[in-house]
């Protein structure tokens, strides 16, 4: 005997005229009880407010997660936000990391900041973490992310603030390093302007968008920062890499709330840097550096990189002894970045990125 059929349920009648109104009322009531809550956060004294924003970053939070409390405080309101960049020192001062706009920002003068990447060869990725311990199980605070993008006879490496989202239209993305076609020379964008007055790259290969602009407030062009150079060496011989790299590097006399802007107000000059030559160990029987341990792996991508001389400096006042950048392998896909002042975390990270995409640099 067959079921009879159910019939569906009707739907439900539209709200009245009075019923919408009481939504909408609903609806502004929120709005503007959310507004004064934020103007009762922003009304709270100046030194009160301080105060606040100082114990929180004395509280002893120098690791993730506890160092999300300083970001909160940043994140109630503009009057926050400010407190907590008076209070919170930029990466030069610090040794720390705080906010996004601090991976643009000159790491410290004596210590380096100690980070590693993970490589995944399978998507062709790679994720900047700031390590805290030497320990392998240290999981680290993650920093950036890049992929790998064939760009006809170019590669490019997209890099970004979210691992999930590695494009070039995103609000995360932080900017490229893009390869020549032998794969000796990269260039080094930027998303933003580095300093007052500069101009985007022209050429068609470093624009973000087409003609049609997703927003007229996100920048349609890179701009060109730095150039890393790998000798070139037909015959593939044997033997260690040879680079130099040429960089426009932030001002660390800028004040921190400038900073936050990621640019700096006047371009600084290039700062040149080329690679420490190792030396050749008899017993070995191979090229070394001294990592002090950082570096447990021998590669060809290993490097340690320094300030290059002046010719036009008699007096010589370049430290060519103090490692600036040094790159190197720890394991099958964890390879450890060690930098510090005058280079970023993005300047470092681009330039480890190089190492990944030479082809016919020596071997």
């Amino acid at each position: 005997m067959p079921r009879p059929r159910q019939a569906a349920p009707l739907p439900a009648p539209p709200p009245e005229r009075g019923e919408m109104a009481e939504v909408v009322e609903a609806d502004a009531e929120a709005e503007a009880e959310a507004e004064d809550q934020e103007e009762r956060w922003a009304r709270l004294l100046p030194e009160l407010l301080s105060d606040v924003v100082r114990r929180v970053e004395a509280s002893g939070c120098e690791r993730w997660p506890a160092r999300k409390d300083v970001v909160s405080c940043a994140c109630v309101c503009r009057r926050w936000r400010e407190a907590a960049v008076a209070v919170v020192r930029p990466p030069a001062e610090s040794g720390k990391i705080t906010f996004p706009s601090s991976l643009k920002q000159p790491g410290p003068r004596e210590l380096p900041m100690q980070c590693f990447i993970k490589r995944n060869k399978k998507n062709s990725t790679f994720l900047l973490y700031l390590g805290f311990t030497n320990s392998p199980m240290d999981k680290g605070k993650f920093l950036m992310a890049a992929r790998r993008f064939r760009r006809g006879p170019h590669t490019e490496y997209i890099i970004s603030l979210d691992a999930e989202d590695l494009s070039q239209g995103s609000n995360a993305y932080m900017g490229k390093l893009r390869s020549d076609f032998w794969g000796t020379n990269f260039k080094i964008y930027d998303s933003k302007p580095p300093y007052d007055g500069a101009k985007a790259s022209s050429s068609r290969s470093s624009r973000r968008f087409g003609s049609r602009r997703i927003s007229p407030q996100v920048s349609a062009g890179n701009y060109e920062v730095g150039q890393v150079s790998y000798k070139y060496n037909l015959l593939k011989s044997r033997g260690p890499r040879r680079m130099y790299c040429s960089l426009e590097c932030p001002s660390a006399q800028e004040t921190w709330e400038n900073s936050l802007k990621t640019k700096f107000r006047r371009s600084m000059g290039p700062t040149t840097l080329r690679n420490k030559a190792p030396r050749w160990h008899e017993h070995l029987q191979c090229w070394c550096l001294n990592f002090h341990g950082r570096v447990t792996v021998a590669s060809v991508k290993n490097f340690q990189l320094v300030a290059s001389a002046d010719p036009s400096d008699p007096a010589g006042t370049v430290d060519e002894e103090t490692v600036l950048l040094q790159f190197g392998k720890v394991d099958d896909d964890m390879f450890t970045m060690d930098y510090r002042q005058p280079l970023s975390a993005f300047q470092a990270f681009a330039i480890s990125l190089s190492s990944f995409g030479t082809k016919l640099a020596c071997e």
